[in-house]
């Protein structure tokens, strides 16, 4: 690469030709000729002549070619390895400073003296007029050392802190104490908890919404059926059941999933370590379950028991109507609830839990039905049908299937007995056995 030609400055009376050459100071070496090394890969060049500067006196001609070389141009760059400093091999100049290894340097050569000029002391740039770029060798040495590298797999030990090691009932320093109050756990926390399940979940939500739907649809429906100037009803109340009992088969899953998903999916465990009285964690899921189907089941009879009222001609109905149509019918819910969820406790699984519970509800009054055309069975199969679960709803409504059977509160009472019981062994099973 060859930079653009730049004037020379006029030399001085000391260089001039025939000029003697100054005397170089004591000590100092010997100069020797500027000559260029030969560069075997250049081409021949020819040396540029500087342009005059009007005014001045033309320059002396170009000294003399280098011995064996080739003439170069001046302003040229050249890329040139710089060998190892002598003083790395004991060969050069004592106490030179070592170049780094690696590293390129940008050397400038001056211009080539005029004929007759004082030789340039050892050591002066070599090249005319050439831009040098040296590569500087990797000075003799021991290689550098290496840092042993750290397994990932093995990351480093921690050391326990000394006021740590001290503390505790044994020793120099006292114990650490939390900042967080500690407080010792009621039934109100696992309240706490069973309600943030139970409203968190997919399931209540589908379950109680698929109950409001048949309760207060059906309802409707039976009412703008039996409806009619002409028609009297006789009670009013007497025909909300309908709905209400394919409701039921919605409230069966939702108190078997309470406790069952739990135990399908390994949260008990946790459950069960939060909280290590299970009675407590029973407890708190029967009272959650109950209080929640008996207010959503009651609301949507309430609203079923007025369209009934308003649209239907009949007798008013009584108080007691009233109030079993509407909170007796939620306590019957709420209790069948109450018995899913401790037969889902007995039997810790929700598939089997589930056909257990419907066909404690449905059975008894299909076997009935079979049942009840064979004399020697008859008997059997009339106690089936007014104790089953269909016939002690409709006796709440004042619309039983056999006269004999409970009426009134009875059929609430005869439920809320046999849910007694099952949940009470599903405190004992659950006390006896293992998560």
């Amino acid at each position: 690469m060859t930079s653009p030609q730049q004037p020379q400055p006029e030399p001085h009376d000391s260089d001039a030709p025939g000029a003697a050459a100054p005397t170089p100071p004591a000590g100092a070496p010997e100069p020797r000729p500027s000559a260029a090394r030969p560069q075997p890969d250049q081409q021949p060049q020819q040396p540029a002549t500087p342009p005059q500067q009007p005014g001045h006196a033309p320059l002396p001609p170009q000294a003399a070619q280098p011995q064996g070389g080739r003439p170069r141009e001046a302003g040229t760059m050249m890329l040139q390895a710089q060998q190892p400093p002598a003083g790395t091999h004991g060969a050069g100049a004592p106490g030179a400073p070592g170049k780094e290894a690696g590293t390129m340097m940008l050397q400038a050569q001056q211009p080539p003296a005029p004929q007759g000029a004082p030789q340039a002391p050892q050591g002066a740039p070599r090249d005319a007029g050439t831009m040098t770029l040296q590569a500087q060798q990797p000075p003799a040495g021991p290689p550098p050392q290496q840092q042993p590298q750290q397994h990932p797999q093995q990351p480093p030990q921690q050391q326990i802190p000394a006021a740590w090691q001290g503390a505790g009932p044994g020793g120099t320093t006292p114990a650490y104490i939390s900042p967080i109050p500690v407080r010792r756990t009621n039934l109100g926390h696992a309240l706490a908890s069973e309600w943030t399940k139970i409203r968190s979940v997919r399931s209540t939500m589908w379950t109680l919404g698929v109950l409001v739907l048949l309760n207060v649809g059906i309802g409707l429906l039976m009412s703008l059926f039996l409806s009619g100037p002409d028609r009297e009803v006789e009670p009013v109340l007497g025909f909300a059941w309908f709905g209400l009992l394919l409701g039921t088969l919605c409230v069966i899953p939702l108190g078997v999933l309470v406790i069952a998903s739990e135990y399908g999916t390994g949260m008990i465990r946790t459950t069960f370590t939060a909280c290590p009285s299970r009675v407590r964690v029973l407890t708190a899921k029967a009272i959650v379950l109950f209080a929640l189907t008996f207010v959503i089941t009651t609301v949507s009879n309430v609203l079923v028991a007025v369209a009934h009222a308003g649209m239907l001609n009949g007798p008013a109905p009584t108080g007691d109507q009233w109030l079993r149509a509407t909170v007796g019918s939620g306590l019957f819910v709420a209790l069948l609830s109450l018995l899913s969820l401790a037969v889902g406790t007995l039997l810790r699984h929700s598939a089997g839990a589930i056909s257990a519970m419907t066909g404690l509800v449905l059975l008894p009054m299909l076997l009935a039905v079979f049942m009840i055309g064979s004399d020697s069975l008859r008997t059997f199969a009339t106690k089936l049908i007014e104790y089953s679960v269909p016939n002690n709803l409709a006796a709440i409504y004042d619309q039983p299937f056999m006269p004999d059977g409970p009426s009134g509160w009875q059929p609430l009472l005869v439920l809320a007995g046999v849910t007694a019981v099952v949940l009470g062994g599903a405190y004992a099973a659950l006390q006896q056995r293992d998560v």
